[in-house]
């Protein structure tokens, strides 16, 4: 079994750590993309909103098929103290059952760990087991910083115990 990095990244900031992780752990890559247009001002007050009450949006993929992989991460930037809702509508259709899950966000403040917990909830009632999750946070830090921090964290919780 292979493992599979699903993200959604707006900024770049949680593509730069799932691109480093894959690189680490030798994982396949899954970038979501939100047909949803998600710049300006306005539309950020609605997406946090979207985010706070998990409104489902269509993605790109659609879904993403598991069958081939025994360990599944979900990287999502953090939006109003939630994951995005591209995450949270692929994790709502992906087929979990027996998967090994690994979470983490992206922030640039906090809101972290209450956007993993939802994900955990989600994940698991999907028939998925959480066996890792962390926070990388962005704020002030260039890319290259933020693929330090991920090395790091990869290597303070030994993530390649996950990696088939």
């Amino acid at each position: 079994m292979k493992t599979i990095i699903i993200y959604f990244s707006e900024s770049g900031n949680t593509k730069q750590v799932a691109k480093t992780l894959s690189s680490l752990l030798s994982a396949d890559l899954a970038e979501i993309k939100d047909i949803k247009s998600r710049i300006g001002f306005p539309e950020r007050i609605f997406s946090a909103i979207d985010a706070f009450r998990e409104n489902k949006t269509e993605t790109i993929p659609e879904k993403v098929e598991l069958k081939d992989y025994g360990v599944v991460y979900f990287g999502t930037p953090t939006w109003a103290s939630n994951a995005t809702p591209a995450i949270i509508t692929i994790i709502d259709k992906c087929d979990l059952q027996g998967k090994d899950v690994v979470l983490f966000a992206t922030m640039s403040g906090s809101g972290g760990e209450s956007a993993i917990n939802r994900m955990k909830e989600k994940v698991e009632s999907r028939g998925a087991r959480v066996v890792e999750s962390f926070t990388v946070k962005t704020k002030n830090k260039n890319l290259s910083q933020i693929k330090k921090d991920s090395e790091n964290i990869a290597k303070l919780l030994d993530l390649s115990l996950y990696s088939y």
